[in-house]
């Protein structure tokens, strides 16, 4: 039986994804802030066999030097809107698709975002998920009153914290039925049936309850696209699905199996987490044709975004550096860090191909993200490429990226998912339920096995 896979469109509020290209003849701006839009996307998205739109999203403007924040502006990853508003609308004029939204736990705090799930969850029927973030900006941590950003393992350390007590908030604070409407006895909410949240830890110090009633999935679904092996952990930990950023199918596989690994020794079901790496569709009548477009994307590519790109998702630092410097690869991978998968790809593709890659190669690698990420050919032949992650490293579906908003979605929903449906790997019709039934094929609220499930940190009125 053709196992059937997920599609979900990675966006952002600001003009131009994070390939710039808001310089191409075909770049349109102004989509970001207008509302058709948001609203045509929603629908050409749910018609086009997409399960959800996930929004990418960062808590700050990169700016850790004067550099970075003038490339930034230059470069169209800013104004930026903040998505969350944007999902009602687009909830509105569609029946089945569901939106997956960022939010660090660096810089929120559990309290308010937990409302802001639940409100979102409740507005959109059951279709929220939330991507859980560890922040890596150090703009971001000043900008939050910190004076640097916190270390890498304690990043997640304070996210392991933060998820006990929205756990507790959404699944532990209202007992189901809490909301009786009783003009009789004069009781809109039961008192009883609502607990207080009581925690004082090294994180976060809260003693209330929640401040919304239980949404249709309680919990948002939860994604996570750490990569370094504490993010593995904590994926392994608490995330339903998982986005991927790697470099290869072998790379992709060894990810899947990890973490799926180190969630049956967590006592979850490893099997039932959903897996989705990043891919960048350029298609056209022929190869050729479409290998003539990805140059010209290539070729109205900022260097500098690359950069940025490179330091940001693969954390290998060439800012400053002569395009032509052989690299020492040795010196710009952090062992532990998430760096460590990237650098160990390129040294073995280093060996293999008896050179040392110079500044100017990996930028044209990580032009988008990486050269694994972007699938140039026919539709048939991005078909092809997608059976084979699906069939060779286990993944459960895709997350598309586009290179020219508007244009790359439509193309992909036109001509690459008739393809995927011709072969039975997208139904014909949309899924229908919670977005956590339409991924994980199971009931609304998390499985028994996960340790959102069983919250702690809930005071009772018997423990007053």
């Amino acid at each position: 039986m053709t196992k059937q896979i997920h599609l979900t469109l990675v966006e952002q509020g600001g003009p131009a994804a994070d390939s710039g290209l808001w310089n191409h003849p075909d770049f349109r701006p102004g989509l970001n802030e207008d509302v058709r839009y948001w609203e045509d996307l929603a629908r050409t998205l749910e018609s086009g066999g997409f399960d959800a739109i996930f929004f990418a999203d960062t808590p700050a403007l990169r700016a850790d030097t004067p550099e970075a924040r003038d490339h930034h502006l230059r470069s169209g990853g800013v104004p930026r809107l903040d998505p969350a508003y944007l999902i009602p609308l687009m909830a509105a004029v569609t029946e089945h698709l569901g939106f997956t939204v960022t939010s660090s736990i660096s810089y929120d705090h559990p309290y308010p975002l937990a409302r802001k799930f639940t409100t979102l969850d409740h507005l959109t029927d059951g279709r929220i998920g939330w991507n859980v973030v560890a922040s890596n900006v150090r703009s971001a941590a000043i900008n939050h009153g910190l004076d640097d950003q916190l270390p890498h393992d304690a990043r997640y350390d304070r996210g392991d914290a933060f998820l006990e007590v929205a756990y507790a908030l959404w699944n532990g604070s209202w007992e189901d039925g809490a909301v009786v409407r009783d003009p009789a006895r004069g009781i809109y909410v039961d008192p009883d049936r609502v607990h207080e949240v009581d925690h004082a830890g090294e994180w976060f110090t809260l003693r209330a309850p929640h401040l919304s009633e239980p949404s249709p999935q309680r919990t948002p679904v939860l994604f996570q696209a750490g990569s370094s092996d504490r993010g593995r952990r904590f994926a392994a930990t608490h995330a339903e699905c998982v986005y991927l950023n790697a470099n290869s199918i072998e790379e992709t596989g060894y990810l899947v199996a990890d973490v799926r690994r180190r969630a049956d020794a967590l006592g979850r079901d490893g099997s039932r987490l959903r897996f989705l790496p990043r891919i960048i569709p350029v298609l056209g009548g022929t190869e050729e044709e479409a290998r003539r477009r990805y140059e010209d994307y290539v070729d109205h590519h900022d260097e500098q975004s690359a950069v940025v790109i490179l330091h940001q998702w693969a954390g290998i630092d060439v800012r400053g550096r002569d395009l032509e410097e052989p690299l020492d690869l040795s010196t710009l991978v952090v062992e532990g860090s998430s760096s460590q998968h990237t650098g160990d790809y390129l040294k073995r593709r280093q060996a293999a191909e008896g050179r040392r890659f110079t500044v100017r190669d990996l930028l044209r690698m990580y032009a988008f993200g990486g050269e694994g990420n972007v699938t140039v050919g026919t539709p048939e032949q991005v078909a092809d490429v997608l059976d084979r992650y699906v069939e060779d490293a286990g993944v459960d579906g895709f997350n598309i990226a586009y290179m020219v908003r508007e244009q790359s979605v439509r193309e992909f929903a036109e001509q690459v998912v008739p393809e995927l449906r011709r072969r039975g790997r997208v139904p014909s019709e949309p899924r229908r339920g919670t977005l956590r039934e339409q991924l994980l094929g199971a009931g609304s609220h998390l499985p028994d096995d996960h340790p959102g499930a069983r919250p702690r940190l809930v005071r009772r009125p018997e423990a007053a």
